[in-house]
This record gives C-alpha cells, sequence and structure tokens, in this order.
C-alpha cells in the first residue's frame, strides 16, 4: 500500500569535484540549480502563472508551490524528481502543489499531461493528482493523464490510485482507469497502438530521444566521485539525467551512466536496439564531449539539486 515516504535522502548526496571539458563555456550564463518545477523545454505557446515563457526561460524558471504552467498552441516540459518527467499537452494546465523531493505532487488542472519516471528511488514518493484524486506513481515507466475526460493511462509501470479512507486501486501497464466515474470503478485494458498515435505521445518520445542524445554527450565525462542526477548539457540547452546505471527510457532510447565509453555504453551511441528483442545494434548519432553539470550537490543532510554549466547551443 502506498505510504508517504519520510527517509531522509543524505545516502544521494555527493560532493562534486573540479571537471575537465573540451568546450569553454566560463561566459556563457549559468542555470539556476535543477529543483522539481524546473522548466526544461518549451515549444511554441506556453504560460507559467499567466506570464509567457519561451525557450531562453528553460533552466531558470521554476515552478513553485500553487503556480500553474499552461500551454495553448505549444508544449512544456517540467522536471520532478532526478528522472522523472512531466510534459504538456495543447491546451492543458498543471499546478505545482509540493515540490519537495520526497513529497512532489502536481495537480492536472485541464488537458492532458504525459509523466516520464525513469529512475524512482525509495525515498520518493510522487502523486499526479487528477479530478481531486491522488495517483502515485509507484515503479518507472509512462503515464499519462487526461483532466478533460478524467482518465489515466499506464503505458508501462504501475500507478496507485487513491479511493479514500486508505483504500488503493492498482493500475499496472497496458490498462486505465477513469476516475471521473468514482473509486468503485475497476482498470480495463486500453489499445496501446492506437494511444500511441497521440500527439503527446510522439511528442514525449521525441523529447526522451533527445534527452538520451544530451545523456551520451555528458556520460563519458564523468567518472567515480560523481552522483546520479539532473546534468545540464549546454549544446541540447536543458537539463538531462545520468543514472547509477544504463537502462532504457519507456520509449526505448538509451541512458547510459558516468564513465562509459565506447560500444554499448557511452559516447559512440544512442537510442534503443534495433532489434527490441536483442542487441542488435543501435540506431543513434555521435558522441559530441564535453559539457557542464547540474546533478546532485549537499552534504551531510539532502541539500537539493545542484545546477551548473553553461547554456547556450
Amino acid at each position: 500500500m502506498p505510504r508517504l515516504k519520510t527517509i531522509a535522502v543524505s545516502a544521494l548526496a555527493a560532493l562534486f569535484a573540479s571537471a575537465l571539458f573540451a568546450l569553454d563555456v566560463q561566459n556563457a550564463p549559468a542555470p539556476n540549480p535543477a529543483v522539481p518545477g524546473t522548466l526544461n523545454y518549451v515549444e511554441g505557446s506556453a504560460q507559467l502563472n499567466g506570464q509567457a515563457v519561451g525557450q531562453r526561460a528553460v533552466g531558470s524558471a521554476t515552478l513553485q508551490p500553487g503556480q500553474t504552467i499552461s500551454t495553448t498552441s505549444g508544449h512544456a516540459e517540467v522536471l520532478l524528481t532526478p528522472g522523472v518527467f512531466l510534459r504538456l499537452g495543447q491546451n492543458s494546465a498543471a499546478k505545482m502543489v509540493s515540490p519537495n523531493l520526497t513529497d512532489t505532487a502536481v495537480a492536472i488542472e485541464h488537458g492532458r499531461a504525459a509523466v516520464e519516471v525513469d529512475q524512482l528511488f525509495k525515498q520518493n514518493d510522487i502523486h499526479i493528482v487528477e479530478n481531486n484524486v491522488p495517483v502515485q506513481l509507484v515503479k518507472t515507466g509512462l503515464y499519462e493523464f487526461n483532466a478533460d475526460d478524467g482518465t489515466v493511462k499506464v503505458f508501462d509501470g504501475e500507478a496507485a490510485v487513491s479511493k479514500g479512507n486508505g483504500h488503493w486501486t492498482m493500475v499496472k501497464d497496458g490498462h486505465e482507469l477513469n476516475l471521473a466515474e468514482g473509486p468503485s470503478q475497476k482498470a480495463a485494458k486500453f489499445d496501446k497502438d492506437q494511444a500511441e498515435q497521440s500527439g503527446l505521445y510522439r511528442w514525449s518520445s521525441l523529447r526522451s530521444d533527445y534527452l538520451a542524445e544530451a545523456n551520451n554527450q555528458l556520460a563519458a565525462q564523468y567518472g567515480e566521485g560523481y552522483a546520479p542526477g539532473w546534468y545540464w548539457d549546454p549544446w541540447m540547452f536543458d537539463y538531462t539525467f545520468l543514472g547509477p546505471s544504463p537502462f532504457y527510457s519507456p520509449f526505448g532510447w538509451g541512458f547510459y551512466p558516468f564513465g562509459y565509453m565506447g560500444g554499448f555504453y557511452g559516447g559512440g551511441f544512442y537510442g534503443r536496439p534495433i532489434n527490441h528483442g536483442g542487441f542488435a545494434g543501435f540506431r543513434g548519432g555521435a558522441f559530441r564531449s564535453g559539457g557542464e553539470f547540474g546533478g546532485f550537490h549537499g552534504g551531510g543532510g539532502f541539500g537539493g539539486f545542484h545546477g551548473g554549466g553553461g547554456r547556450g547551443r
């Protein structure tokens, strides 16, 4: 049964040593520290608490408690905890409820949102609220919320939907639940192939592809002594995630950890296997070295995220 997790995350904190980079970005403005609610990408028309924001706000604008990120003819991507991305579809809005690392909650006010979960630590407690119903994301995977029709879809992973009075309904991959029909409803299967044709799904897959490329640009620059977290890529102009081990995103794009180079892991390739049944090779792009970082930073207790690096293309 899902529960609020209050375990300290000091074990995740690590001090960063100085790093050497092939590209001099010292004169470029640095992004703010990456925290839950940091704006990571904007495409088209988007507003932060009613004020228009564009790509220049990426890495500096942050969604504070009670503030809303909304779109009209555009999309927006927001960082939650390390390895978790919230993506808004067109004509959609989401309000930050709680930006705490161990208690993260966002309410989808209208429209659609997708959440890609690439990494969950045991200290994380992530809820997406739709129609006043909390939905806890309990496994890595891909989730989609539609506040207009009250549904939550689990493409991959598992979610726990609150039924009130301490009772929960589990929604597994390939299933959806209609929250608007009340807590007595049961999850039912949905047509994944059809759902994957939606504009939000395809845009999320493309964003995941770009983030995998950014991960590969940076992964080989870091070795022993660095911790998993958000890292700023000054070429892609966004934060990407470097985890403790290699993994595929829910869309199949490859992400790699610190110090992996050549072969399967690291600089030579990125992307997903051509044959998902085995490692037949990668569809990918070339490695580009360099970059600055913005990952975890702390000492003793958890000190939040540490942002750094240059920005620019």
